[in-house]
């Protein structure tokens, strides 16, 4: 269920530089594409209908000025140097902001927090409690405290999150068809408009069919793309400014930005909007920004080598505007089109890949409906593709390229998408930098006053244009983010209910050994999402079937809001009752970036943690029982075969018991025989020599073996969620309508899809929330 192994482990540390300069490789084409693409369409997005080019070229040196002080304020000073140290254990975005703060703050938005998540070695990094009469303390408990503060805090991380699935369908759109839109220049006027989105359409198609190979794969196929386009680019503009315009070095002092907006007043500001899409893809490279003084470099010699090609030439024909190509030789315009077509899919890629990790994120932390999760890579955990997103994506990405037809507009909404993600980090950054960083108070003022008027001015200018474009994101972001508004409050509620009616231990104690009924022989595996006490669903499935297996283990899948939980302390493991009920619970914690692969090693990862459990958890320091009605909820970590290489392992053979040598290092506890009706598994536990076990845990792994040899049924909860009577009618819309519909046409649990089908138990129970 899970790619990580000790061996693999090992074998990464023994080989950190190769993986390295792998991820560095594959970065220069999947996470640099998107920003290395911007020349495409930042001065054509500018120039489009606010401001015009004049011979005094203040407008163009203006424009310059704002790109030069953008890149280096924004992606350089707020990224590289300051939100780059607010990783998340390697992690970054919007959602790894909001897990440093879950963990500095009880605002987690999970209903399965247990005080056992806080030992993780990823959870903790250096959190300290404040003295209880500073500035972080209050602030710190007026969040703990208000329900409301909490969920302002939650929804501006969706609305970061939502922001970049609407840019995952914006930057592909205006990426690919502002480099196909280079064929105006070699092709009459009346033609290229035929030609231009059906060129554009098929390069979209292909981009998104391409996603299932994987990110390994496409890092490999696209990294020299992107580096025959940086040197294209750079070269291109060296020469442009040392054939045009040498002078044009000029236009990097800040006085040229004073010169822009005084001439150009009104029409200046609203040009921001296009100046904006200068930065696009900083997000994107949030995790990774090591390359980007180099990046910046060139991308900005590309920006330089136009300005100094337009300072000279002021007479264009009006409808092929100022864009890229009219600064390209003209023979090499053909060439380098081809070229910028191959960057502008690179460019794409950055931006979809982060969609699907977004995407993952949520629906581990609750807040987006269970989707099909392909794990690509065998190596690389967090290299992932989403089948069902992905061709949403590439509907509405075709449904834009086709209802807008030109860059102006394409920009203006690509720009609101990556505008307001960045103040959803500026602002999510502020509460970091008191609660994580311990920082003064008055240090996250000015960077929020700092770098928020910057981006303020930018949205501002991306806002206004409303109507010609920019509320394609916003009408974007309100749909995904009333389905994940929708499906966190149902599940939540759903939630509460089972936490209401769930079974005391009391009545389960009062049942005895047997529960009251006949124990057949086997493990039947009870899937919950409780973390302590028995479910409804269980009671319910006693009361109306007369037997139940052997060994009873209630197994609980949750997340915990870190990117990854080491395999060594995924399992959490107690007795439920005393030891002769032979019933456990399970706990499985996964962080939001964990792969979750479907595969039978789980089901042996499982027993085994249960057997250790017996062997070294389940007396006390006596070698007695624990007090069962007091203590029966004590759990312990567990490692499993593939990280704890010293417990016990498990072997299975076709029913042939082999000799097992007096001297060897390790013993076996076997099953003890059954009627031969046919031939079976035979199941056997290797532990360690010279065990301190005694008697009683003997005979329970006896029982667990003979269980595990006899098979494992998942017995599943299906449950039908309706609003109780008395809700409100919004209530009522939210739940019967909204979640229901969700829930019928969403993925199944991952246990739901790994386990055979034969071997699966559905309960049906109705819950009124």
């Amino acid at each position: 269920m899970d790619l990580e192994s000790g061996f693999y482990q090992n074998h990464v540390k023994r080989e950190s530089w190769r993986t390295v300069f792998t991820l560095a490789y594959q970065s220069l084409g999947v996470v640099y594409g998107d920003l290395s693409t911007s020349p495409l369409y930042v001065y054509k997005s500018t120039f489009a209908e606010d401001i015009e080019h004049t011979e005094t070229n203040d407008e163009i040196f203006g424009v310059l000025s704002f790109i030069f002080w953008t890149l280096t304020l924004v992606p350089l000073l707020k990224y590289v140097f300051i939100v780059l140290r607010a990783d998340d254990n390697g992690e970054g975005g919007t959602f790894a902001l909001y897990s440093l703060l879950c963990r500095h703050a009880k605002v987690n938005s999970l209903p399965s927090f247990q005080s056992a998540d806080e030992d993780l070695s990823t959870y903790k990094k250096d959190i300290t409690s404040p003295a209880p009469s500073t500035v972080r303390a209050k602030i710190k408990s007026t969040l703990e405290k208000y329900r409301v503060l909490q969920r302002v805090l939650l929804l501006l991380a969706l609305l970061g999150a939502c922001m970049v699935i609407g840019d995952g369908i914006l930057t592909p759109a205006i990426s690919v068809f502002s480099a196909v839109s280079g064929v105006e220049l070699a092709m009459a006027k009346e033609h290229h408009k035929y030609v231009e989105v059906p060129v554009a359409c098929i390069v979209l198609i292909a981009l998104f069919a391409l996603q299932h190979y994987g990110t390994h794969r496409v890092g490999f196929l696209f990294a020299p793309v992107v580096i025959t386009w940086l040197l294209c680019i750079s070269a291109i503009g060296l020469y442009n400014i040392f054939y045009w315009n040498p002078h044009v070095y000029q236009a990097l002092s800040p006085y040229y930005m004073y010169k822009f907006l005084k001439k150009t007043q009104r029409g200046g500001w609203m040009s921001l909007g296009g100046i904006l899409l200068c930065i696009t893809g900083s997000e994107a490279m949030f995790a990774d920004l090591g390359h980007f003084s180099q990046l910046s470099i060139k991308a900005f010699l590309a920006y330089m080598g136009q300005a100094a090609y337009l300072s000279m030439h002021h007479d264009f024909q009006s409808d092929y505007r100022i864009g890229f190509y009219v600064s390209v030789p003209e023979k090499l315009r053909w060439p380098v089109l081809v070229i910028a077509v191959m960057a502008a899919v690179v460019g794409s890629q950055a931006i979809i890949t982060g969609t699907f990790s977004i995407i993952k994120q949520c629906s581990a932390l609750g807040c987006f409906p269970r989707v099909k999760i392909v794990h690509t890579s065998s190596k690389m955990h967090g290299q992932i593709y989403i089948p069902e997103i992905n061709w949403i994506l590439m509907v509405l990405c075709l449904a834009v390229t086709i209802g807008f037809r030109d860059t102006k507009r394409l920009g203006n909404a690509s720009g609101l998408a990556v505008i307001t993600v960045m103040l959803v980090t500026t602002c999510l950054m502020s509460l970091v930098i008191v609660l994580c960083w311990h920082h003064n108070v008055i240090l996250a003022v000015c960077f929020v006053l700092f770098f928020g008027m910057i981006e303020a001015l930018y949205f501002s200018a991306s806002l206004i244009k409303f109507l010609e474009g920019a509320w394609v994101p916003i009408a974007l972001s309100l749909t995904f983010m009333i389905v994940m508004s929708v499906w966190h409050y149902g599940t939540l509620k759903k939630y509460e209910f089972d936490v209401q009616n769930k079974v005391s231990v009391d009545w389960l104690l009062g049942l005895g050994p047997s529960l009251g009924i006949v124990r057949v022989r086997g493990i039947g595996l009870i899937h919950t999402e409780l973390v302590s006490g028995i479910p409804a669903i269980f009671s319910h499935f006693v009361t109306n079937l007369p037997a139940f297996h052997q060994v009873l283990v209630f197994l609980c899948v949750k997340s915990v809001p870190i990117p990854h939980v080491k395999h060594e302390e995924r399992f959490l493991v107690g007795h439920i009752g005393p030891r002769e009920y032979r019933m456990y619970r399970c706990i499985v914690r996964y962080g939001y970036r964990d792969a979750h692969k479907d595969d039978l090693q789980f089901e042996n990862d499982l027993v085994c943690s249960i057997a250790e459990y017996i062997r070294t958890g389940s007396t006390g320091l006596n070698g007695k029982d624990k007090d069962v009605t007091r203590q029966n909820e004590d759990m312990i970590v567990v490692g499993t075969p593939s990280t704890h290489l010293h417990g016990i392992q498990l072997c299975e053979d076709d029913g042939v018991n082999p000799d097992v040598a007096g001297t060897s290092e390790r013993r076996e506890i076997q099953s003890p025989p059954a009627p031969a009706m046919k031939a079976r598994k035979k199941v056997r536990f290797v532990i360690p020599e010279n065990p301190k076990i005694d008697r009683g845990a003997r005979e329970e792994l006896r029982d667990l073996m003979d269980a595990r040899e006899a098979g494992i049924a998942y017995i599943l909860g299906h449950s039908y969620v309706r609003a109780k009577q008395g809700s409100s009618f919004m209530k009522k819309m939210v739940i019967n309508c909204g979640y229901d519909f969700l829930r019928r046409n969403c993925r199944s649990s991952t246990l739901a899809l790994s386990s055979p089908h034969s071997s699966t138990l559905e309960v049906g129970m109705v819950y009124h929330i």
